[in-house]
């Protein structure tokens, strides 16, 4: 099981600081959409050059113009991007080909897939990687989306991370499930100390 930190800062220089300080306890450093947002592709740049030897995720949520999107991410420093599952297949196919030529890795964001084992079952011939199970960062409640796990680990063999505002409190109902990977944000960029919260959950996945 593996490690993604997420970095959902809108203040870039504070982000590559807490993810230098954390990186030895992280398996993926994700640039997150604020980031992105802000900054563009000078977030992932900058990440790349704080952490040479990092795996960097950016989190481009990518809908559309798949193949210019990989290109820019590529050559700004990252290993994997995301797009979407509510785009067309066509979409994804031709961000995955793009990727797979720039050397970069695709994880299929579901959140917005209107059926979710579909999206699944169809993902690894689309040219997909991983899968990314979570829900919306203003949805309340953690376990609502868990009762659809099934729906996507049933239809698929590929790695799936799981994102659901995952702290101390909640995580073993979320390693319960067994996904490949769980992606940890506010919990440890918020904390007092990210560098022993990292550690925390480092050492969780790691006994998995």
């Amino acid at each position: 099981m593996k490690l993604q930190i997420s970095f959902d800062l809108s203040d870039l220089e504070k982000a590559v600081a807490i993810a230098q300080e954390v990186a030895d306890y992280a398996h993926i450093i994700e640039i997150g959409t604020i980031l992105i947002h802000k900054y563009g592709a000078k977030s992932v740049e900058a990440f790349r050059q704080a952490l040479p030897n990092k795996t960097l995720l950016a989190d481009t949520k990518i809908a559309d113009r798949g193949a210019e999107s990989a290109a820019i991410f590529a050559q700004a420093g990252a290993d994997w991007i995301t797009v979407m599952a509510g785009t067309s297949n066509e979409v994804i196919h031709t961000a995955c080909n793009a990727a797979h030529k720039a050397n970069l890795k695709v994880m299929l964001d579901l959140i917005d897939g209107c059926s979710l084992g579909q999206s699944a079952m169809e993902a690894k011939n689309l040219g997909v990687n991983a899968l990314l199970f979570h829900q919306p960062h203003d949805q309340q409640e953690v376990p609502v989306m868990l009762d659809r796990w099934e729906m996507v680990r049933g239809n698929t063999n590929l790695p799936i991370f799981i994102s659901a505002k995952i702290k101390r409190e909640n995580v073993q109902k979320i390693l319960a499930f067994k996904p490949d990977g769980i992606i940890v944000g506010k919990a440890v960029c918020e904390a007092d100390n990210p560098r022993e919260e990292a550690q925390f959950f480092y050492d969780l996945v790691s006994k998995q």
